[in-house]
């Protein structure tokens, strides 16, 4: 769902993105999220101590960067949120890796659990990628449907969904 979500909100952006970017994002998307489960799997035990206390300020402040850029060219006119096409490059990593760092959770707590890890991580990697694709396109449709008003409200999303990962981590993870 942060995939989709993000993907939501990076459709809302007034770039026209081409078919062939929108499906290299969701793609993208859909391989991070898979590879972070299968090595979390791998990683198991040993890894999760290490990053368990500054996993969720990672995603927080990647989301929180890009979402914060969107909410900044929504409230300014003449200002692009996405210099260059955010489907290419250092960004598509960055919101690669900001949609799954939880993945690798998954996936360390699968090998503690002594799961089985290819058919779910494939499992996931495919629905990331539908759901962020689905993300895409209805984000550029209201994006420009609405204009800088979606792009205001996808940041807006970006910066939630970091802060809920936060929140989540910080103060409702024994629950």
């Amino acid at each position: 769902m942060d995939a989709f979500a993000v993907s939501l909100g990076v459709g809302t952006s007034p770039i026209s993105y081409s078919t062939r970017s929108k499906v290299r994002l969701a793609f993208h998307f859909g391989v991070f999220q898979a590879g972070m489960t299968f090595f979390g799997w791998l990683g198991g035990a040993t890894i999760e101590p290490l990053i368990r206390n500054f996993d969720h300020w990672i995603a927080f402040l990647l989301l929180g960067y890009v979402g914060g850029k969107m909410v900044w060219s929504g409230f300014h006119q003449e200002q692009e949120s996405y210099p260059t096409d955010p489907t290419r490059g250092g960004l598509m990593v960055l919101l690669s890796v900001a949609t799954s760092i939880d993945a690798l959770a998954v996936g360390l707590s699968m090998a503690i659990l002594r799961a089985p890890i290819l058919i779910p991580s494939l499992v996931i990697g495919v629905v990331a990628f539908l759901l962020s694709a689905v993300g895409l396109f209805c984000g550029c449709y209201f994006g420009g449907r609405f204009g800088k008003r979606m792009e205001l409200v996808g940041g807006l999303l970006l910066v939630a969904i970091g802060l809920r990962i936060l929140l989540e981590h910080l103060f409702f993870q024994g629950w």
